[in-house]
């Protein structure tokens, strides 16, 4: 029963230190995940579940292991944000596998991908031929960044000289019921105004909607949780 009881203690520790260490890394650390990342995520979790079933293991191991594990990584980060020549070495750099609608065998035999993967990539980008792409860059994450030819290229406001339209930023007011005050306040308004425009929609209060977003276009979009969307 000890053993277990233990097993509790270390898991809540081991959730805490590990919430603590992705905080103290950064958001981009998981968004941008390179080889080194993965590797050293793959050995982290190894090492606490070690500590974790190791009868001979308690808190005091685990912490240690987290601490320096964390010290090393955030170490390595800090070499890298210091010396910009170390990046290369420890996340790897970005690669060009087509230039000028070209495909660039050696960058791809270096970087281990073969044709059908690109294809895959491609297309992913919205490019199901190579004859679309003008450039494609293989990123330290894995994934593709895709510049088309011009003639595949979406044309924008500009290219048809068209006067350029406000953009405003969608927000969510309704998420599960719940009112976000904070959206709210920033958009000027008040409950009162909102749950005027809720009932328009068929709703006798905010709490019954599911999802409510006030668009760029002053337009509210309610939706009930049950497939159906009451604009």
């Amino acid at each position: 029963m000890s053993f277990h009881l233990s097993m509790v203690y270390e898991l809540a520790f081991g959730f805490v230190a590990l919430l603590l260490f992705a905080k103290l890394m950064g958001k981009t650390q998981i968004s941008q995940i390179t080889t080194f990342d993965f590797i050293s995520a793959l050995v982290l979790g190894d090492l606490i579940g070690n500590s974790l079933f190791d009868k001979n293991s308690g808190i005091l191991e685990m912490a240690i292991v987290l601490i320096v594990w964390s010290i090393l990584m955030y170490g390595t980060e800090w070499i890298t944000q210091k010396w910009n020549g170390s990046r290369a070495f420890l996340e790897g750099s970005p690669s060009i596998i087509i230039h000028r609608g070209e495909l660039i065998r050696e960058a791809m035999r270096k970087n281990k991908l073969d044709v059908n993967q690109l294809q895959h990539l491609l297309r992913a980008q919205n490019a199901f031929t190579v004859a679309e792409v003008e450039y494609a860059v293989l990123e330290t994450d894995g994934t593709l960044s895709v510049l088309k030819k011009s003639d595949y290229q979406t044309p924008t406001r500009k290219d048809m000289s068209l006067l350029p339209n406000p953009v405003r930023l969608p927000m969510t007011l309704v998420i599960d019921g719940q009112l976000i005050k904070d959206n709210l306040e920033e958009l000027g308004r008040n409950e009162k105004w909102l749950l005027q425009k809720i009932k328009e929609k068929g709703f006798t209060k905010i709490e019954e909607a599911f999802y409510a977003e006030w668009t760029m276009d002053e337009e509210l979009i309610v939706q009930d949780g049950k497939g159906l969307n009451k604009n």
